[in-house]
């Protein structure tokens, strides 16, 4: 049994999808506390040929609470003020039609946490991709909340009868494979081998969001490129 644990991005980058998609469980690490200036509510869009930094506004954000506790902001000027720079970037992006209602969908998300909107990225995404991997909160696991890093990932591995966890490549430093080893659980990172795909007539920027992707892609060709990585 293949397990991942990571906090809810918004639209994150290529090698996160990756890695949800190589494991049978997935764990949407939400109850861990809110990072500021993080990637819960941030990602690199593509705008007039070059990177352009979104944000989706909050309200109350703090490092005190936890993610599934921080509101989008009511405001609907904002919400519709950020829609209206993904439709301005991406309005002749050959996959519009089908990804903007997507996008759409997220940042109205009726409950207005962040947490909720997130996991609903999750699942229209990998309903789009045809992705299989169970998503789990993990705020409705039953575990010792009392634990923290690399034991607390550890403990939810074994609830859920982990026989293998898979990490992005930059966990490298955060978790020792001996630990692993001594729970029987194989401890392997993944390393995305990043390709170019056509964009508009610029030159290609890499490292965009997830809705860079979505937009100038097929679902075919995007779960080509959800294969390109090594686990090392």
């Amino acid at each position: 049994m293949k397990i991942g644990i990571m906090q809810p991005y918004f639209f994150p980058y290529l090698g996160y999808w990756q890695l949800l998609n190589a494991v049978d469980k997935y764990v949407i690490y939400d109850d861990v506390n809110y990072i500021k200036n993080g990637w819960i509510n941030r990602n690199n869009i593509l705008l007039n040929g070059k990177s352009h930094l979104l944000t989706v506004p909050l309200e109350g954000a703090s490092s005190f609470l936890p993610i599934n506790k921080i509101k989008i902001t009511s405001q609907i000027k904002e919400k519709n003020k950020l829609l209206k720079t993904i439709e301005q970037a991406y309005k002749k992006a050959p996959y519009f039609e089908k990804i903007f209602p997507i996008i759409q969908d997220v940042i109205t998300e009726e409950s207005c946490l962040i947490s909720k909107a997130l996991e609903k990225q999750f699942h229209r995404v990998c309903n789009y991709l045809d992705i299989k991997t169970e998503l789990i909160l993990s705020s409705e696991l039953e575990k010792n909340n009392d634990l923290k890093a690399q034991e607390k990932v550890l403990h939810i591995c074994r609830i859920l009868g982990g026989t293998e966890y898979i990490n992005a490549i930059g966990g490298q430093e955060l978790y020792s494979k001996t630990d692993f080893e001594k729970q029987g659980i194989d401890l392997r990172f993944l390393k995305t081998r990043f390709s170019s795909y056509k964009q508009f007539k610029n030159d290609f920027v890499p490292g965009l969001s997830m809705i860079d992707i979505l937009m100038f892609n097929s679902p075919e060709e995007i779960r080509k490129l959800l294969n390109e990585y090594e686990l090392i």
